[in-house]
């Protein structure tokens, strides 16, 4: 079995500057991978991802306990430009650890915050920090300022993947509690034609949870685009349909 990803110490020890701060939890992370695990992260992606070999509860877990620690000494501001710093690294557990230190925080991001968030899609090497990203800090805050959704569409006609597949991914959130409707439908009709699988089955993604969460609106609106509807998208879409209904989408 190979060993488990761990914090061996101390959280105690943080201090310094933001940098700093994030200097060690980098170093922290290093020692409590597992070389053995991160062979085997590699196969879950298309490109070469650099990782320590962490598994996400435990990193998720590690993550808290640093948040904690920095937050007993320092404010918000603090936090968040030590995640900024971590987000800025190479290594996929680095990134996650970034949004794990800011996740259940949206009640107290505003604006600047959001901005911020917005810039890290440039960094994206992976759908998995890009979901840890998009769906743990960028949705939440979406769904609590509906207003920020227009940013979406703006994502949409970007040249950057991980920018159009931000734009459905972000609305995810929003959409399990029956919000943007009219945005979705919207945002779909305008990357229906994407070609690039990471974009269709962000998509697919978006309109399974719709589907899922308001089927009766959602519905009509499937049956209207099955026959332009990428393939991959379409069966995404309706994975939590009754088998009826999803047989009468899929069946052009």
């Amino acid at each position: 079995m190979p060993r488990r990803s761990r914090i061996q110490s101390p959280v105690a020890r943080i201090k310094g500057t933001p940098a700093d701060v994030a200097a060690q939890i980098r170093n922290a992370l290093k020692r409590g991978g597992s070389a053995q695990h991160a062979e085997g992260v590699q196969w879950f992606f298309k490109d070469e991802i650099k990782s320590h070999g962490w598994y996400t509860a435990d990193l998720r877990r590690a993550a808290v306990r640093f948040r904690l620690e920095v937050r007993k000494q320092h404010n918000l501001d603090f936090l968040v430009t030590v995640a900024d710093h971590l987000f800025s690294g190479p290594v996929l557990e680095e990134k996650v650890a970034a949004v794990f230190l800011l996740e259940k925080l949206d009640a107290e991001f505003g604006d600047r915050e959001f901005k911020l968030f917005e810039t890290w899609l440039e960094r994206i090497s992976s759908w998995a920090d890009h979901d840890a990203l998009v769906h743990s800090l960028i949705g939440p805050m979406i769904a609590a300022k509906p207003t920020r959704a227009r940013t979406v569409f703006r994502w949409a006609k970007a040249p950057n993947r991980w920018q159009r597949r931000a734009a459905c991914v972000a609305l995810i959130r929003g959409a399990r509690a029956k919000m943007f409707l009219p945005e979705i439908q919207k945002l779909s009709n305008s990357l229906l034609a994407d070609k690039d699988d990471m974009v269709q089955k962000g998509l697919g993604w978006l309109l399974r949870e719709t589907a899922k969460f308001d089927a009766k609106r959602t519905v009509p609106y499937l049956m209207k685009i099955r026959d332009r509807a990428p393939r991959l998208v379409l069966r995404t879409a309706c994975e939590t349909l009754p088998a009826g209904v999803r047989k009468q989408i899929l069946t052009a």
